[in-house]
Order: C-alpha cells, then structure tokens, then sequence
C-alpha cells in the first residue's frame, strides 16, 4: 500500500505501475481485469507501452475510502 498515493476531493487512491516492457504490460492489465471482474469493482485505468495508471475511488461517490476500498488496492499489489 505504501506506493499508492491517496489524494483528496474527492477521496481516492492513485498508483503508477512500470513494466520493462510492452508484454508486462499486457499481463499485468490481463490479470487486472480478471480480478476486477470477479470482484465487481471497476477503477479508472490508463496505460501506455509500458506503464498503467490506476485510480480507485470509493464505491460510493459521495463518501470517503474505506477499508474494502484500501483492502482492494492491496489486492491489486498482489
């Protein structure tokens, strides 16, 4: 969790992941979307060649982050 930056207004956690290269990449979005869609959560992603950019807010909008929340990011460190 340590390389997730939260940010405020609204609430939300931020992260950059980097890959050596383009097949990484792949992978990691691969695997990203499988468990996204086996836990019903769908953050906001961006990438490029070799990185992706993930930001997570909170299931309801109109709230601050919670502990399902930060449990789900660690998950994705995974």
């Amino acid at each position: 969790m340590e390389k997730w930056n939260r940010r405020k207004r609204p609430d939300r956690l931020e992260r950059r992941f980097e890959f050596d290269d383009y097949d990484g990449t792949r992978d990691f979005l691969d695997c990203l979307g499988e468990y996204c869609e086996e836990e019903k959560r769908f953050p906001d992603i961006s990438f490029g060649k070799k990185y992706v950019n993930i930001t997570l807010r909170p299931e309801d909008s109109d709230s601050e982050l919670t502990d399902s929340d930060l449990k789900f990011a660690s998950e994705i460190d995974g």
